[in-house]
């Protein structure tokens, strides 16, 4: 064998081991769960603003579980959860990863979610399929701008949340003013059960537990990790205004206790010291609070410097609920059948699609086939896999409460609901009310349309709420030859992110791309190079503007026209006005203006209400000046009688007419 060769196959050899997959020692029992209670199962997220320590919290989280054998760091680019090349590159989290670690004898399935506003759908997406959630604070800065963006979200699904106070070894840190500052921003009553103590924050030795009574203390000197650390309970003899400190925290978290909890209220007139009060009854007392919302526990330390991790692991267990301990009511229709939700996708070029679901009843096995009720269709479970953030362990089967990972799945899309045959036989009558019920709002003219977002209640789970693109820009591949390579990429990429749009002008015949923001645009593009080389040009990026009106405008229009060779002729009167209800989850409320009118008849609502409603929205995509995407609908309230109409041909070019008609009547209430 040459030397060429040898030198060849010593590099070949060399790049497999360095990209072999690192090994996770903590990964056990993954087709043990006959023995796993759910109730020792947490479903938790890192949720937080930019830079606020989130991967870095994570990482700490991992290696002192187990689960990985060094501390990973984001500045050098080795971390589990952020494994992407732009992710390291850039040194901010855009997908949110999954991983699961073990702690104390109970499963933790851990979702780390990004921090900039671009990347919010991440957020969105995964606070869905929560138990749980801790809110880290930058300990300098207090709540931040998408610190509330992402509270709001968690708050919506009604996910308990514990708050960590990181970075306490910044300058200028103050426990007080970060408390104060989330009063304030985040309308909720915070309370410490643990804080810093020692010469000042910048060096503090470590943390009381006023829950326990006990102090935490680092020696970073004998363990520089911060895996060993020592517990101390606390005496007022020998520890003083820490005791005095901790006194006054306990009897301010017990007092509020006692207003939600008999047992503590009957306890505090009990004893005649405060310190007394059984830690565990404290303990059960705080954790039903915390998942009914009622209060928020605050927890400090500092990530970086590896002082608190463990204190917040344990309340994780201790505070947050299993999933055993929600309660969906969207559950009675499955009973114990199967019952999945799809919150997530990507697409590996080896594996194909890979669907993220969270399991909410029954058993999903590998090799079995599910009914997604979204698209009416029967998919076959290929591989069945634990996530360990960009690496899958298979597994033969999932049950309630878990996270996992199947393959082949072709038709289903982020938001659907699946269950197996058996569920579908169960819920078929339920389904059919659902749809129904859908229908007939749909063909109601006259009805608000409100989308049906209750998350507990219908049969079919709701899908997911994507906000509205803000920076647009054109999209062309370097040549004719890779406009499929070009297209297939942009498919591939709006699979996986559903805030990302794709659209041809009909004018121009440009693809547009439209995203989130700047950062959002330049990370697609890259990925459309690196994922799958094509070197796409992008124009320059577009704000989309937004415009409405201001004042309540009438008009009234005739127009005849020939359309298909045959003769139209119609009268319209059209008024729009400015919306007063900011409550509205759909855009255009749609109401004749008389009962008698034209609209109101069957031929009307079966031949010409989605050709109206259509052109309604096709008419306010664009602004009077026609240079910047808009969105109106949200801001208005359009009503609409149709005098007369008087057509002789097909039902499509009926169709055109009216949306002709209407983009005439449209332009002409602006110049109003």
């Amino acid at each position: 064998m040459t030397l060429l060769k040898l030198n060849k196959l010593f590099i070949n050899r060399s790049l497999r081991s360095f990209i072999t997959p690192r090994k996770y020692s903590s990964f056990h029992g993954a087709n043990n769960k006959a023995t796993e209670d759910v109730r020792d199962l947490r479903n938790i997220g890192i949720i937080a603003h930019i830079d606020a320590g989130k991967t870095t919290t994570t990482e700490r989280m991992l290696y002192y579980s187990g689960f990985t054998k060094h501390l990973g760091d984001v500045d050098h680019g080795d971390t589990v959860t952020d494994y992407m090349e732009e992710e390291r590159n850039r040194g901010i989290t855009i997908n949110s990863a999954v991983v699961t670690y073990h702690w104390n004898k109970h499963r933790v399935n851990l979702i780390d979610t990004p921090g900039h506003v671009d990347f919010t759908i991440e957020v969105e997406r995964s606070v869905r399929v929560l138990d749980g959630a801790v809110t880290i604070l930058d300990a300098s800065a207090g709540v931040e701008a998408q610190t509330v963006t992402v509270w709001k979200q968690a708050s919506k699904h009604h996910v308990p949340s514990l708050i960590y106070l990181n970075k306490l070894d910044k300058m200028g840190v103050s426990v007080e003013l970060c408390l104060e500052s989330i009063r304030q921003r985040l309308h909720i009553e915070p309370f410490l059960i643990n804080f810093p103590y020692g010469p000042d924050l910048q060096k503090f030795q470590g943390l009381v537990d006023i829950v326990e009574m006990a102090k935490y203390e680092w020696d970073l000197a004998k363990s520089p990790d911060g895996r060993k650390f020592s517990v101390h309970q606390l005496t007022e003899k020998s520890d003083g205004k820490i005791w005095e400190y901790a006194i006054k925290e306990r009897s301010n978290l017990i007092g509020q206790l006692s207003n939600t909890d008999e047992n503590i209220a009957d306890e505090v007139l009990l004893v005649d010291s405060i310190d007394k009060i059984k830690t565990e009854l404290v303990r059960k007392a705080l954790r039903n609070a915390t998942m009914k919302r009622q209060l928020t526990p605050v927890l400090c330390g500092s990530s970086l410097k590896n002082k608190g991790v463990q204190p917040l692991m344990n309340a994780i267990y201790d505070y947050l609920p299993s999933p055993s301990d929600r309660e969906f009511p969207f559950l009675e229709y499955y009973g114990s059948d199967l019952c999945a939700y799809a919150f997530k996708t990507i697409h590996d070029q080896q594996k194909n699609p890979q669907t993220f679901f969270r399991i909410y009843s029954g058993i999903m096995h590998s090799g079995s086939d599910i009914q997604n009720l979204n698209r009416h269709c029967k998919e076959k479970v290929k591989t069945l896999s634990r996530i360990l953030a960009n690496d899958y362990h298979r597994i033969t089967a999932a049950h309630q409460g878990d996270i996992v990972c199947v393959s082949g799945l072709t038709e289903t899309r982020t938001g659907d609901t699946v269950t197996s045959k058996e569920g579908l036989a169960r819920i078929r009558p339920m389904l059919r009310q659902y749809e129904h019920r859908h229908h007939e709002e749909e063909e109601d003219s006259s009805h608000d349309l409100e989308s049906h977002d209750d998350l507990d209640h219908d049969v079919v789970l709701a899908g997911l709420q994507v906000p509205s693109p803000v920076y647009f820009c054109s999209v062309e591949p370097p040549s004719m030859a890779s406009q499929k390579d070009l297209d297939l990429a942009l498919e591939c990429l709006q699979r996986e992110d559903p805030s990302l749009k794709v659209e041809v002008n009909q004018e121009t015949g440009q693809t547009i791309l439209s995203g989130m923001g700047e950062l959002h645009l330049e990370v697609i593009k890259h990925r459309i190079l690196s994922e799958f080389k094509v070197d796409a040009y992008m124009g320059p990026l577009q704000i989309a503007y937004r415009e409405t009106i201001e004042d309540k405008v009438t008009h009234t229009e005739t127009l005849e026209s020939t359309v298909g060779g045959s003769k139209h002729h119609a009268g319209i009167t059209l008024t729009v006005s400015p919306s007063t209800d900011a409550n509205r989850k759909r855009n255009v409320l749609f109401k004749p203006l008389e009962e008698k009118s034209f609209m109101m008849t069957p031929k009307f609502r079966r031949m010409y209400k989605s050709a109206i409603e259509n052109a309604v929205k096709t008419s306010l995509s664009y602004g009077m000046s026609q240079l910047h995407l808009i969105i109106l609908l949200w801001y208005l309230t359009i009503h609409l009688d149709l005098l007369f109409l008087r057509c002789y041909v097909t039902r499509w070019q009926c169709e055109c007419f009216v949306k002709l008609f209407l983009s005439i009547d449209f332009g002409e209430c602006y110049l109003s």
